[in-house]
């Protein structure tokens, strides 16, 4: 299976690129696009209504501001959908969040740190290892690297 990772804006393509390096060393397959809640209705529509059949499993969508990106794929879906809101200049990406957690009953996104575009990636994998050994071996794996980079860590 495969992750969509959506975004709002090209302004968003920093933060979010932390995923694919992520998806990229796990070995799992993903599409990136940029694309509108508000500024491309239609697109949004069809593109988030065809994900399932198009052999995708997870959602990652990362938008600032209003950032209703996440909510409206998790309407279309019936996928997983992670959302990553970002950081903005006025109040630091806490509109972001607050949009993005504060979804009705039924339509459930998960929702990262502000700028966690890695453990998106990472919750994106766990949720494929659940029918994926091979994933979840990677996963296992990471954890393991990370936790002896902190054995090894001598201050």
């Amino acid at each position: 299976m495969k992750v969509a990772i959506i975004m709002g804006s090209t302004s968003d393509l920093e933060t979010m690129s932390g995923a694919f390096g992520i998806l990229e060393d796990f070995g799992i397959e993903f599409e990136k696009r940029v694309i509108s809640a508000h500024r491309t209705p239609e697109l949004m529509f069809e593109y988030t209504k065809g994900l399932k059949e198009r052999g995708f499993g997870v959602v990652i969508a990362g938008a600032g501001g209003a950032a209703h990106l996440a909510g409206v794929a998790a309407g279309l879906t019936t996928l997983p959908v992670i959302a990553v809101p970002m950081p903005t200049k006025n109040l630091g990406g806490l509109d972001s969040l607050l949009s993005m957690v504060q979804m009705p009953t039924g339509i459930p996104v998960a929702t990262v740190a502000i700028g966690g575009a890695k453990n998106a990636a990472i919750l994106a994998a766990e949720i494929l290892a659940l029918s994926d050994k091979e994933i979840d071996g990677k996963i296992a794996a990471y954890r393991e690297a990370s936790a002896e980079k902190i054995r090894n860590t001598v201050i």
